[in-house]
């Protein structure tokens, strides 16, 4: 049956075949609602599962979603209908994910710096094609949306750029938004992906340059990163709380979130009395930061991935045991912290540093989730975490992240419940993504991610 066959056929009844079924669904919604029974639905909004749950959608959009035993409300082109056009009792169903931090720029599967000096030294326009073609591996992982967290060579901005221009249509990538380059000081952590706030008269002028260069968000780094040898964060705070509150103010002032990256006590502090609208990485958080954070209405993306590779890879990273205790110690402290988040109300955001040495996009951020669970979050919490909760605080201009009348159609589906262990996220599966079906699996080739 031809996909011409198919729009004009008013119901198509595919009750077998999984794959195949969802193949032709896929086709079919290009052309008029589709109605698809799967028999569990996890939305992404509220931690309860929907059995026996009805999808009602069209390439563009969900239309209306509900519980079988009750009659659904179905689009006039196919009001006539009744029983879906795909049913697959033994599938989950759920939305892409969200990956809250990922440096698009950068390729994130080889775990030598070597190589990743190499690849820097690369033009910009090289980055942005090595960038784009990574995307519909992204895709196929099922991650709907990104947000990117910097570079300075105007990658992570062509794309978003590229992706407002298919704002409400249809599209084979994840929704894009970007800062552009990273805010830092000149001589200080960040040269590599931010431009030092130095080159301009002041911080607010900073943010005006950065807007005007086509920002969505504002990305600030407040602190240094981790000394694995010393098993702490070393070097004191690049920004005080004044520099910060005047780059957030700047960022309000022009409807702009802020998110910071920041480890260490110190430097978490200054980002949280600063005022940003969320934390990133956070090692050494306290619980006092916590509650504030809370208090605030302060995101946090803990970024286990990066940290926990310098773990499983210690013998490649030349790390002896004295290295490996501190790193273990600081993974050990920071999922007690992200339970304890959880505990107090935190709004807790997934991002999995994709692009960082050893963490490839796409497959890093199914890595993170898993960390997060081992670390004592639910399965359900974690998913949230991907979702709506984290596209709710992130407020992206395309409405992502839940299976609920209005969003974009994306949808992972699974024969593996994903809420029973995100795991099962490793497993086949299929994505729909705006009338595309695409398929993968734990095989999936990391070359080039």
């Amino acid at each position: 049956m031809t996909q011409i066959d198919l729009i004009n056929n008013r119901q198509v009844h595919l009750q077998q075949g999984g794959v195949d079924a969802l193949t032709q669904l896929a086709a079919l919604s290009t052309g008029r609602p589709v109605w698809l029974r799967v028999g569990r639905l996890f939305d992404g909004c509220c931690e309860r599962v929907l059995e026996d749950a009805d999808i009602v959608f069209d390439a563009k959009e969900i239309l209306a979603v509900g519980d079988s035993s009750k009659a659904i409300e179905l689009p006039a082109e196919i009001s006539e209908m009744s029983q879906p056009d795909v049913h697959l009792p033994s599938w989950t169903a759920l939305p892409c994910l969200v990956e809250s931090h990922a440096h698009l720029f950068l390729e994130g599967s080889p775990t030598d710096f070597a190589t990743r000096k190499q690849y820097l030294q690369q033009t910009s326009e090289t980055l942005l094609q090595r960038a784009q073609d990574r995307m519909p591996t992204i895709l196929r992982c099922g991650v709907g949306a990104i947000r990117d967290a910097g570079d300075k060579h105007g990658v992570g901005l062509a794309l978003a750029a590229k992706a407002k221009q298919h704002k409400g249509e249809l599209a084979t990538t994840p929704w894009i938004d970007s800062p552009g380059a990273a805010i830092h000081h000149q001589g200080r952590y960040g040269s590599f992906m931010g431009q030092p706030i130095e080159e301009f008269a002041s911080a607010s002028k900073c943010v005006a340059g950065r807007i005007s260069d086509g920002a969505d968000r504002v990305k600030l780094l407040v602190s240094g990163i981790i000394n694995f040898k010393a098993g702490r964060v070393t070097a004191p705070p690049q920004m005080p709380i004044a520099e910060v509150a005047e780059i957030v103010k700047a960022a309000k002032a022009n409807n702009r979130q802020t998110f910071a990256h920041a480890s260490g006590a110190e430097g978490v502090e200054n980002a949280i009395e600063g005022g940003v609208d969320t934390v990133e990485h956070g090692f050494f958080i306290t619980d006092d930061q916590l509650a504030r954070m809370r208090d605030r209405q302060i995101g946090w993306v803990p970024t286990f991935a990066p940290v926990q590779l310098q773990v499983d890879r210690a013998e490649q990273f030349g790390w002896d045991t004295i290295v490996v205790g501190h790193l273990q110690g600081i993974l050990d402290k920071h999922s007690k912290m992200l339970c304890r988040a959880h505990e107090l109300g935190v709004t807790i955001i997934a991002g999995s540093d994709a692009g960082s040495c050893g963490v490839p996009h796409g497959v890093g951020l199914l890595n993170e989730l898993l960390l997060m669970e081992r670390a004592g979050m639910s399965a359900i919490e974690v998913l949230l975490t991907a979702t709506g909760r984290s596209a709710n605080r992130l407020d992206f201009a395309e409405p992502v992240g839940q299976v609920a009348p209005g969003f974009r159609s994306r949808m992972i589906l699974t024969q593996h419940d994903p809420t029973v262990t995100v795991a099962n996220l490793r497993q086949p599966k299929a994505v729909l993504a705006d009338g595309a079906f695409m398929f993968s699996d734990e095989s999936t080739e990391m070359k080039g991610l």
